[in-house]
């Protein structure tokens, strides 16, 4: 039952060749021959392969995108309307009304945040698929021993059905030669209760 390499089981349970399946495929099939996990923590490796700008882009992101930021960022051009608007009103406004240098400052914020953003979702998307091709290798394994496990219940129930054929006639058997001796009455040879 067991396959002699995981060439084999490509055949066996994939129904392929090797040379026709994906590199997880094999991985899978050579992780179940030697009878080791397919699973790992695809969280803890991206996180270790990081680069310094890949970090500051999370954290960035992760900054952008939360309610100390909104509110800062709320704070921050209230405060710089009011100044302007203040001290507009004494006649020496650095930015005053319309605020283009508020617009200015606002929408190079936007250019700048928007790459980063786009930044962090490619890595997003990158960690997806490996959790997705992660996912995957751990299916296709419990797939395939699941079948191994059904094969083996298989062949304990063949065996299982051929011990209990021989018992059964065994049985017959005893039957038949306690019969025998029945009809043949007591005291016949090879009766115990006539000696």
């Amino acid at each position: 039952m067991s396959a002699r390499s995981p060439q084999a089981l490509a055949g066996k349970y994939l129904n392929r060749e090797w040379q026709r399946l994906t590199a997880i495929e094999r991985f899978v099939l050579e992780r179940v021959f030697q009878r080791h996990p397919v699973s790992r923590n695809i969280n803890r490796e991206f996180e270790d392969a990081r680069t310094r700008g890949e970090r500051l882009a999370d954290l960035l992101t992760a900054f952008g995108g939360s309610w100390p930021f909104i509110l800062l960022f709320l704070g921050v051009v209230a405060a710089w309307i009011a100044l302007n608007t203040a001290v507009l009103a004494r006649g020496a406004a650095f930015d005053p009304y319309p605020y283009i240098l508020l617009n200015l400052a606002l929408s190079l914020l936007a250019a700048l945040q928007a790459p980063v953003i786009l930044m962090s979702q490619n890595r997003g998307a990158a960690r997806d698929r490996l959790d997705a091709a992660n996912d995957y290798a751990v299916n296709l394994k419990a797939e395939i021993e699941i079948q191994r496990l059904h094969e083996k219940l298989d062949i304990l129930r063949a065996e299982e059905w051929v011990a209990l054929v021989q018992m059964q006639r065994d049985q017959i058997r005893l039957l038949e030669t306690l019969l025998t001796r029945t009809e043949a009455g007591p005291g016949a040879p090879g009766d115990a209760s006539g000696s």
